[in-house]
């Protein structure tokens, strides 16, 4: 499995009814968060290593009513404490 995270701007008044709905219905999201600044959600997706990024964004997060904009970031390593 690999990471992506996802910046998602919504429509006004949108963002906790687009959150709770890719909570609900995409298995891959791992985390959801609510930010401040330039957009208004960060989800983090883990993909099978095989599944097209672009393709993923577009038919399951960019299709969710209510989303405005997206901006994908893509992992590479994962770091933590102590190792």
């Amino acid at each position: 499995m690999r990471a992506i995270f996802v910046m998602i701007k919504c429509e006004m008044g949108q963002a906790y009814r687009v959150a709770r709905e890719m909570a609900d219905t995409i298995p891959e999201l791992s985390e959801m968060h609510s930010t401040s600044g330039q957009y208004d959600l960060l989800g983090k997706f883990y993909l099978e290593p095989d599944q097209d990024i672009g393709l993923f964004v577009v038919e399951k997060v960019q299709s969710v009513t209510g989303v405005k904009d997206t901006y994908t970031l893509q992992t590479f390593n994962a770091f933590s404490s102590g190792r």
